[in-house]
């Protein structure tokens, strides 16, 4: 499986993204090492590792510590050895998708009325999907972007990078 993983790390007020290698890690607990050497002065850092156009994982450190992980699918965990180190231990599922916890406008409500549902029912969100919530993208909105039809990793990490205010940080590292 290939893979690609960014770390996306907050300091004085802002963003820096810079890619993270992760061969031959042996647990979880040294891919956090690499994401905290990665800015060990950060307030915030994020680790966004995409897998195979399939699968996305987000781990956080706050001041270094208490690691969150969010997994787009819980298959990842069972499809490879990095997915089994970063999802391995999770036991939380998501639950369903609530229609109070995404707001649709008018408009929205009207197209999923005549269109149906873009959500893909085949992907089974692990871990905690409030991991960004404190930095502009809500579980709900985390959750919709996971279901929708097409979205590749790295557009949701291009997304959620724009929503949290390091959309630029991570373009120039892609073109990089």
């Amino acid at each position: 499986m290939s893979h690609f993983a960014a770390a996306v790390t907050r300091g004085a007020g802002s963003w820096a993204a810079a890619e993270l290698d992760l061969s031959g890690v042996a647990d979880i607990e040294e891919i956090t090492d690499r994401l905290r050497d990665a800015d060990p002065e950060a307030s915030v850092s994020l680790l966004f590792v995409e897998s195979d156009d399939a699968y996305l994982v987000i781990l956080r450190l706050d001041e270094g510590e208490d690691l969150r992980i969010f997994g787009s699918d819980a298959v990842f965990a069972e499809e490879s050895r990095l997915g089994a180190i970063l999802l391995g231990d999770i036991e939380e599922r998501v639950p369903e998708l609530d229609d109070a916890e995404i707001e649709p406008s008018d408009e929205e409500d009207e197209e999923e009325e005549e269109e149906g549902p873009s959500a893909e029912p085949d992907i089974e969100p692990v871990g905690d999907p409030d991991l960004l919530s404190d930095l502009g993208l809500s579980s709900g909105q985390l959750l919709e972007l996971c279901a929708q039809e097409g979205m590749l990793p790295a557009d949701l990490t291009a997304e959620i990078c724009q929503a949290i205010g390091a959309g630029d940080e991570i373009e120039e590292l892609r073109e990089a």
